[in-house]
């Protein structure tokens, strides 16, 4: 099953955080035979 994903870096959070819990959400998906598809917005507030 493929997810396609937003992702805005530091949107009330740190931009170093973001592409750490992409990290954790592609290892899992790797366990649970997920697929995601990521697309960056280089947004903030």
């Amino acid at each position: 099953m493929r997810h396609r994903i937003a992702v805005i870096p530091g949107d009330g959070i740190g931009k170093e955080v973001v592409p750490e819990g992409i990290r954790v959400l592609e290892a899992a998906g790797r366990r649970f035979g997920l697929e995601f598809e990521w697309t960056i917005f280089d947004w903030s507030c």
